[in-house]
């Protein structure tokens, strides 16, 4: 079946990527475990009055430097572990177009809201802010953007996106309009999200929020885990490609705010979108990273829309069974993976999809296994139906 083509852009250089989720801090770690089916989830805060899994970064997290250390909240922190582990292929990005011509697009769904949590249970016990507590700095949603950028040196234009889950991949179309407009020759896109009570308490008050590991797609499947991370890539107008960007579609279905059509047409409009932007077409495709929360309504949506589209010819993978749903880091974070998979050629597994749900009729992948992928498209669909697919192609 043909998705429609009607042109193709040229390949984005992926320049550099790095990640911190659940998994470790690094692209090695992440590797490892996706290929052993090693899961990053484990039990929940201890604060939590009931019980779910939860996808917390394992590693020491660096503090701002001591003259920015107004802006040191979790949710930085976890934004400059990301950010050291780009430095090189960002340094060199700057000194090859100059300071002005770097852009940043990052997203986030919940931005420093952790910081201002512990800081209201202060407030409650003593009536008084703590003296450390910098709001602009801390809370905002783009502070940590603000941050990156004075250390890394970057002065292009830069914004965050915050469309809930679809966050850090739309910031994929961002960069390839600034880069088509010539607004910038290189821009750092990702997402950066950190748990805290509000994500925690919402989803437990939608009865989403499942106590055991979540199960994409999975045979009486509970709903979502949530997680924290962030990642970071580099898109740059030419140069030495670890993957490409091949295409980036966007819709909005708009049916409900918390749940997507029955039908998939948000999810399906946005894949064909990104196929072609791309001039691709559907047999093109090795591997879909889905989007898969978990949920029963979720999976089944996004499962009609792939089987639509591709039938059970591409192997498909929910990652969040790894990670937990790690909302407005999301989109950065699963792209991420699929250039590892497009790189070490290999395809992970959807744990906890075995046995599959009746109503899923997609090739879920149940083990990992080898595969020389040239093209993964990764699916992220958000709360209001806000849908975004990133095509993403091997190096050569």
């Amino acid at each position: 079946m043909s998705a429609g083509v009607t042109r193709g852009r040229a390949p984005i250089p992926i320049t550099g990527w790095s990640i911190v989720c659940a998994l470790g801090g690094d692209g090695r770690a992440a590797t490892d475990a996706l290929r052993a089916g090693r899961s990053g989830l484990g039990p929940g805060p201890e604060w939590l009055p009931f019980p779910t899994q939860c996808g917390a970064a394992p590693i020491d997290l660096p503090a701002p430097p001591a003259d920015r250390i107004a802006f040191d909240c979790h949710q930085v922190r976890i934004a400059l572990a990301a950010l050291e582990g780009i430095a090189g292929p960002l340094g060199a990005a700057i000194r090859r177009w100059g300071r002005s011509r770097v852009a940043m697009v990052l997203a986030t769904s919940t931005g420093g809201i952790a910081r201002t949590e512990d800081v209201l249970d202060v407030y409650r016990q003593t009536s008084r802010l703590p003296p450390d507590y910098d709001m602009v700095r801390q809370h905002n949603f783009d502070a940590h953007c603000r941050l990156l950028k004075e250390l890394c040196g970057a002065a292009g234009p830069s914004y965050v996106v915050s469309t809930a889950c679809s966050s850090s991949a739309k910031v994929f179309a961002s960069a390839a309009r600034l880069l088509d407009a010539d607004v910038a020759d290189a821009v750092l896109v990702g997402g950066v999200d950190s748990l805290c009570k509000t994500t925690l308490f919402g989803f437990h008050s939608l009865d989403i929020l499942a106590a055991e590991r979540c199960r994409p797609f999975g045979l009486d499947r509970k709903g979502i885990n949530i997680g924290e991370g962030g990642a970071l890539l580099l898109l740059e107008r030419s140069g030495e490609a670890l993957a490409h960007l091949l295409g980036v579609g966007e819709s909005s279905d708009a049916h409900r705010m918390t749940s997507p059509h029955p039908e998939g047409i948000g999810a399906r409009l946005a894949m064909t979108r990104a196929l072609a932007e791309a001039g691709m077409t559907v047999d093109q495709v090795d591997y879909i990273n889905a989007h898969g929360t978990g949920t029963a309504q979720n999976d089944a949506a996004e499962a009609t829309a792939i089987c639509d589209l591709f039938a059970d010819r591409v192997p498909v993978v929910s990652t969040k069974a790894f990670t937990g749903h790690t909302l407005g880091a999301a989109g950065a974070i699963e792209a991420v993976f699929a250039c590892l998979s497009l790189a070490h050629r290999f395809v992970p597994a959807s744990l906890g999809a075995d046995p599959l749900s009746p109503e899923i009729h997609i090739q879920v992948n149940h083990k990992a296994r080898d595969l020389a992928c040239r093209t993964v498209l990764s699916n992220s669909f958000g709360f209001g139906g806000s849908n975004c697919s990133v095509l993403l192609g091997a190096a050569a």
